[in-house]
């Protein structure tokens, strides 16, 4: 809305007829006048409007005209046109211009404010369905998707390759990658975009429970079908059908998903009539199809239906020169989620994280970031905040520390330094404590530190 009161504009040759309307409107509205369509042009570019009533008929420019006008402005107003000469042509041809609605001479007042009413309804919900677009935009488009690394690169460029495109595509990769994300961005980059995207989760639901929910059910098609249900497929017509973890659907679940691959129509539970639907596939699964299909558990068929565009997504240990962006993402993230101020990492700490394998991909870190936000002991975090699981990073099991990259992780000198480093991260820097624990002199430990200065954390 352009203000607290709507505003409206009458345009009208005749002055006792705007006049009179500006009073039947005014303890409801704010009203503007203009006299003809050039006075109207002029109040149009010095201020904003929710709705304009215009005459058709008028000396000079036509209230077609004013449509025109109004309709091309950065912020649209509803219009609503009136004239005493209606007839069906011109009705016609004011609502193909854009006016949401005709009114005749002399105008009904009641009639008008239920369509101002109407108009300005429909202007509101345009506008925030607008606004919602532009946050989903936002969201899901490719920045959304953080990385630099040329694995994520890869994946990027197939998906603005084949996202304009009708094709189906299969998206592969372990828990945690961000499967879903990347489907949500196929959608929002494709002409689909304001369609809807309809998410379902294979593995969550038994096998009679997935049929009737991707393809609806007939009433009275099984025990407890009271009515009849509009199921995902259908949900998701003109838009994006998403099935996760589709390795994990039945035999006969597959047979249906393969013929509305090949028909591009389904049928639901318990009925027989083919329904008729304009829906792009995405199907994700954390295990190679392809080797299920060798074990017989996944029909062949299929699977070739569903491969057409492949898209393979790194695990995070392969994209390691992600981490920290991702950290630093999170962290703010949750900080603002909870009200708190910023959270960073000290040096140490990134670079512990770095070199940590996390097996739970995307997901774990992100749980790692607000569980870090949430128990905070202060502004930053350090290396002796961190569980030992991520001290162990690649090196050998029960590992303190990582194994420098080409080390011997059998070699002595390997070994002493890890124990050493474990030793002072467990007394949190303090090396008459550290030496303590490794049974040696104070001395001995700054000689070790002094050969090897990697070792070398501040007292705390």
């Amino acid at each position: 809305m352009a203000g607290m009161v709507p505003s409206v504009l009458i345009v009208d040759d005749e002055k006792h007829t705007r006049e009179g309307l500006q009073q039947a409107l005014a303890e409801n509205y704010d009203v503007s006048l203009a006299g003809n369509a050039d006075e109207a042009f002029n109040l149009m570019d010095a201020q904003e409007f929710d709705v304009i009533l215009t005459d058709l008929r008028m000396p000079g420019k036509s209230g077609l005209k004013v449509i025109d006008k109004a309709l091309a402005l950065p912020t649209r107003p509803a219009v609503l046109m009136m004239t005493a000469y209606g007839n069906v042509e011109t009705a016609v041809e004011a609502m193909r211009r854009g006016a949401v609605d005709f009114l005749t001479k002399p105008v009904n007042i009641e009639r008008l404010e239920v369509l101002i009413q109407r108009a300005l309804k429909t202007k509101t919900l345009e506008v925030e369905v607008k606004q919602l677009h532009e946050r989903l935009d936002e969201k899901f488009n490719f920045e959304g998707i953080l990385g630099n690394s040329p694995k994520l690169k890869d994946v990027l460029d197939r998906v603005k390759l084949v996202a304009p495109s009708r094709a189906t595509v299969l998206i592969e990769g372990e828990s945690g990658t961000g499967k879903e994300l990347v489907a949500q961005a196929v959608h929002q980059s494709s002409p689909r975009a304001r369609g809807a995207f309809i998410a379902v989760h294979c593995a969550a639901l038994s096998e009679s429970l997935l049929e009737s929910e991707i393809f609806g059910h007939e009433r009275g098609s099984f025990t407890g079908a009271m009515e009849r249900r509009i199921g995902r497929f259908e949900a998701a017509d003109g838009g994006t059908l998403f099935l996760d973890e589709i390795g994990e659907i039945s035999a006969s679940t597959q047979v249906k998903l393969l013929r509305f691959l090949e028909t591009k129509a389904i049928e639901r539970v318990g009925g027989s009539k083919p329904i008729e639907l304009d829906v792009r596939l995405v199907a994700a699964s954390n295990r190679s199809l392809e080797q299920l299909v060798r074990e017989g558990k996944f029909r062949e068929d299929l699977f070739f239906r569903l491969n057409v565009v492949r898209i393979t997504l790194p695990p995070l240990r392969e994209r390691t020169e992600d981490v920290p962006l991702l950290l630093a993402h999170y962290l703010k993230f949750f900080s603002e989620e909870n009200g708190l101020p910023p959270l960073t990492l000290e040096p140490g700490a990134l670079a512990t994280l770095q070199s940590y394998p996390w097996p739970g991909n995307i997901r774990e870190l992100r749980n790692f970031c607000e569980n870090a936000v949430v128990l905070r002991r202060g502004g930053s975090l350090s290396e002796f905040d961190l569980e030992p699981k991520f001290r162990g990073g690649a090196g050998i099991p029960g590992a303190g520390s990582p194994v420098a990259p080409g080390a011997n992780p059998l070699s002595v000198e390997e070994n002493e330094k890890r124990l050493l480093r474990e030793a002072l991260i467990k007394a949190r820097g303090n090396r008459t404590q550290a030496a303590v624990l490794m049974g040696i002199s104070r001395r001995t430990l700054h000689r070790k530190i002094a050969a090897w200065p990697e070792l070398d954390v501040t007292d705390r």
